[in-house]
């Protein structure tokens, strides 16, 4: 259940109708019984705002849904004290505002019901039919009482696989998360902490790759607001500085605002041109000020808000442009096409930046009034994707590869339903996910087939491998990119062409190296998965061909002294083999208290690995004979520690405060140069207590722009 409502940010306007202030919902008195033929007045702004998209709009399934989403839930009071059935009434008026058709917002209004009242699934079938129903579960959390620590990130696992068949589950759950971000207020701040940071790290990404930028920005400010309030309010103090004062005289306003200056110039031209065009003054939210300031330092009174110009056809954005370009300075870097190469997320506009009186330089957007719907909405725009003229789509219109032929499935959400089915462990995934969407760009890339590979800004040959081929790509030796031989390391650019070259033995593996040049999921978690189930193999590997943090295990003298005197001290091999040289598996990197098992490798050594890790099953499946091995008396111990982060200033200070507040003790530390704006820290850490390691993973985890904490999967380089 939500909380009441306090920081309001700009609601969407439509021209020619009342503006509608969507957090005032909250607190619409709810009226007594109505008549069958007439929806209630609770409702009334939702059934206005979806008929000025859906004039035609049967509301009939929308007062249905409503009876039962207010029965169900009466009773029931937010924590501002309100009815709880003004949140369902919120969600579904944000989505109405943006589009979105009849079938998802009887969803809408009904998504809390199955979770929060007795009304179960079956009965919205009943009563709704399968769609509805589909929706209403794909939103719906799964119980703590049955997950326990597992339940947020399965309840997401479980959503994206829903959005998987039907991007409407994700269309609902970002104005679910929007209207509980409006009404944080009375959460305890720690919590209104852990939400904001799963918003930021999961649904401010989903919202920017499904499009939906009305949402997605608010978002982003309400974020802002909690996590950085000294910021928030130096931004809000600086735009507020830079408005307009109120005045009766529009020329006056013109005159002191840059911005409208040139706004009004453009109009001249464009009529002078005689292209029908709306020129509009976007204001920048609080985030993208905050960017701007970042960048350059010092704004200009131009760096408030963009210029967007709307006209009816493709062809006229270009005409419009064209003009620009003639009668004004442009400044020719700023200059993108997303209209012949959209962005993977639906996104199409012209960008461009001129000069206007003064050398004031304003950013401009061109496009049509269809694509700022769908740059606004996003997938939601799209209505029902799934039906032509009010049919299902037919199998045949779904390509062989699986692959939706409409656009709300696009690569980044098939790759993630992929490489999730691999990451059974809740942990696992969830960091995964955080770590995926990230990655905010994308990159196609043909194949020698004729096919296409998308694949985030940034990924190599390996990725591509393991995206074009599966675990066949285990046996990679090579590639030839744009028909030059090539290194597997070889990062991809948009438009290369690639060929993977593989290896006639297809028994052959992965080398561990490869896990640092892979940045796709699917990638690192099948070279991983293969490196676990053949740790012998990789262990040959370590030796044979020395490399960055792979030290060589097997003479006890070039090994770690200090990873072999922490495995000497902590654990003891009983069975009968008191002198055998004792080793910390690099796999799954055990520490007490966790329960171990060992196994003889070559040269007479025991390798010591936790019971869960997947190294031991497949050994022990293989005729491997285990040894007994238990932990010595000392609590303490030593651990390698790996952040994956995105760079910022005083993040090495955050960290290493972070990790001195867990009274962890820093043997070494290691911070490999920015690629991509990403950096890697490794840390070698005593801890006084080795049962503090989780507490000490999660508080580097909440350093802001950390992304993942994961224990080193080889041995740490000599300290």
């Amino acid at each position: 259940m939500s909380a009441e409502a306090t920081n309001p940010g700009a609601p969407i306007r439509r021209r020619g109708r009342p503006r509608i202030d969507l957090r005032r919902l909250g607190r619409v008195a709810l009226l007594g019984p109505v008549s069958r033929d007439r929806l209630p007045d609770a409702i009334g702004h939702v059934a206005e705002a979806h008929r000025a998209h859906h004039p035609e709009a049967d509301l009939s399934i929308l007062h249905k849904a409503y009876v039962l989403a207010e029965s169900s839930h009466r009773g029931q009071m937010r924590k501002s004290g309100e009815p709880y059935i003004t949140h369902p009434l919120a969600v579904t008026l944000i989505l109405a505002e943006l589009g979105a058709e009849t079938t998802t917002l009887t969803a809408s209004l009904l998504h809390d019901t199955v979770e929060d009242t007795e009304v179960t699934l079956e009965q919205v079938r009943e009563q709704f039919g399968e769609e509805v129903c589909y929706l209403v579960d794909g939103v719906t959390k799964l119980e703590k009482v049955d997950y326990g620590a597992a339940a947020e990130p399965e309840t997401f696992r479980k959503m994206l696989v829903a959005t998987g068949d039907d991007v409407r589950v994700m269309s609902i759950k970002l104005a679910d998360r929007l209207h509980n971000m409006r009404t944080l207020g009375v959460m305890r701040p720690e919590k209104q902490a852990r939400i904001a940071k799963v918003t930021r790290d999961v649904l401010i990404p989903l919202a920017e790759r499904l499009g939906v930028q009305a949402l997605k920005t608010e978002l982003e400010d309400l974020v802002f607001a909690i996590l950085h309030p000294e910021e928030y309010e130096r931004t809000r103090a600086l735009i507020a500085a830079a408005a307009p004062p109120e005045s009766g005289n529009p020329g006056a306003a013109v005159a002191e605002n840059p911005l409208a200056a040139i706004a009004e110039n453009v109009r001249a031209v464009l009529r002078d041109a005689d292209i029908p065009a709306e020129v509009v003054i976007r204001p920048r939210h609080h985030v993208s000020v905050h960017r701007v300031r970042i960048k350059r330092g010092e704004l200009r009174g131009t760096d408030f808000g963009r210029l967007l110009v709307l006209v009816a056809e493709d062809a006229d954005c270009y005409a419009v442009l064209g003009e620009l370009h003639t009668c004004f300075t442009p400044v020719i870097s700023e200059f993108k096409d997303f209209i012949a190469a959209p962005k993977f997320n639906l996104y199409q506009s012209l960008h461009t930046a001129v000069v206007g009186v003064e050398g004031a330089v304003a950013e401009v957007l061109i496009r049509t009034h269809r694509m700022h719907k769908v740059a606004e909405a996003g997938v939601i725009a799209l209505g029902n994707p799934y039906t032509a003229d009010g049919a299902p789509v037919p199998p045949a219109a779904e390509p062989a590869d699986g692959e939706r032929a409409d656009p709300t499935r696009p690569g980044w959400l098939s790759r993630l339903l992929a490489w999730q089915q691999s990451a059974p462990d809740p942990d696992t995934f969830w960091t995964t996910l955080r770590a995926d969407l990230a990655e905010d760009r994308e990159v196609t890339v043909f194949r020698t087939d004729g096919g296409t590979l998308g694949l985030p800004a940034g990924a190599s040959c390996v990725d591509a491998a393991y995206a074009q081929y599966g675990d066949k790509a285990h046996s990679c030796i090579g590639a030839r990119v744009n028909g030059r031989l090539a290194t597997l390391s070889t990062v991809l650019s948009d438009g290369d062409t690639v060929q993977l070259l593989l290896a006639e033995d297809s028994a052959s593996g992965p080398s561990p190296d490869w896990l640092d040049h892979a940045r796709t999921p699917a990638a690192r978690i099948a070279i991983s998965g293969w490196l676990d189930a053949h740790p012998e193999e990789a262990q040959g590997m370590y030796g044979s061909q020395p490399a960055r943090r792979r030290p060589e295990p097997q003479p006890e003298s070039r090994a770690d002294p200090a990873v072999t005197r922490a495995a000497r001290r902590a654990a003891t091999v009983v069975a009968g083999r008191p002198d055998a040289t004792v080793r910390l598996a690099g796999c799954c990197t055990p520490v007490p208290p966790d329960a171990v098992t060992g196994f003889t490798v070559r040269g007479g050594a025991v390798t010591v690995h936790r019971q869960e890790c997947p190294a031991v099953s497949r050994m022990q499946a293989a005729g491997r004979t285990p040894v007994a091995v238990g932990w010595g008396d000392a609590a303490e111990c030593r651990v390698t520690l790996v952040a994956e982060s995105f760079g910022r200033p005083r993040l090495l200070a955050d960290l290493t405060e972070a990790i001195a507040s867990a009274d962890a003790a820093i043997i070494s530390a290691t911070v490999e140069p920015p690629s991509e704006q990403r950096v890697r820290h490794t840390y070698t850490l005593q801890l006084p207590d080795a049962a503090g390691l989780p507490a000490l993973m999660r508080a580097m985890r909440d350093v802001p722009g950390v992304y993942d904490v994961n224990r080193a999967q080889r041995p740490a380089a000599a300290v």
